[in-house]
């Protein structure tokens, strides 16, 4: 039961939120639940704690990996699902109905300098890559 198991980890990072372990086995679960948006906050959460975690590393490259190449390889319907999976996120809707995204959806489309512009802010640019890791938006 996954949602079980990061229950379990929840507890266990509310008691030491800098349980470098706990943050990786959280990023594995989420990986397993496929909610890789998740997953790579989760890893970059525990490398910002001890940047020379291996399992912390390790698995943000395969997150990484699955969400840049992965998503390539997959069938319409499989995109489809991942996208469905994600927007039943209440974390993917906040973003989706942030109106500062929206403009800058909008701009990719319209005005690609703006677009890059925006992107420079990290809190825009953390935004714009959950909605890419989770599957809402498709590059390339």
């Amino acid at each position: 039961d996954f949602n079980g198991a990061k229950r379990e980890i929840e507890i266990a990072l509310d008691l030491d939120e800098k349980y470098v372990k706990a943050w990786a086995r959280k990023g594995d679960i989420e990986v397993l639940m496929k909610e890789n948006h998740k997953a790579m906050e989760s890893y970059k959460k525990g490398l910002a704690i001890d940047a020379t975690n291996a399992a912390c590393k390790e698995g943000l490259r395969k997150v990484t990996a699955m969400v840049n190449y992965g998503s390539a390889n997959m069938t319409e319907e499989e995109r489809k699902e991942r996208a469905a999976h994600a927007m039943a996120d209440p974390e993917i809707q906040s973003i989706l109905q942030d109106p500062v995204i929206n403009q800058v959806l909008r701009d990719f489309q319209e005005n690609p300098n703006a677009a890059n512009q925006a992107m420079l802010d990290p809190s825009v640019r953390t935004k714009i890559e959950k909605l890419i890791a989770s599957g809402i938006l498709q590059t390339g």
